[in-house]
């Protein structure tokens, strides 16, 4: 067998599988919040989408049945925002904070 079609049939099997197998899920994160106005930096847990998300992709959409356009994508239960506030701020800056969360299902 020819080694450059090997590597390439190699390659395009990699690709492949490193897509099929990487998952899109809710996992944990951490946002660092700082402002000039405040003293501290402030770090936050939330919850975000990571991995292999993909979305319903139109650019194809008259050549393709509907089907074939929806892709996996990071499912969650309910997305809500909180509020901190920032530890520090002087008076005339906005010392609050709101960031989205990604309620696991």
């Amino acid at each position: 067998m020819d080694p450059a079609l090997f590597i390439t049939r190699f390659l395009v099997f990699v690709l492949t599988v490193g897509q099929s197998m990487s998952l899109c899920i809710p996992v944990d994160y951490v946002i660092h919040v700082e402002k000039r106005e405040c003293a501290y930096c402030l770090a936050i847990n939330t919850t975000i989408c990571e991995g292999f998300c993909m979305t319903w992709d139109s650019n194809g959409k008259k050549l393709l049945p509907r089907s074939a356009l929806s892709q996996e994508v990071c499912t969650y239960k309910d997305m809500v925002y909180r509020t901190v506030l920032i530890p520090g701020c002087q008076h005339h800056a906005a010392s609050y904070y709101s960031y989205p969360v990604a309620e696991k299902t």
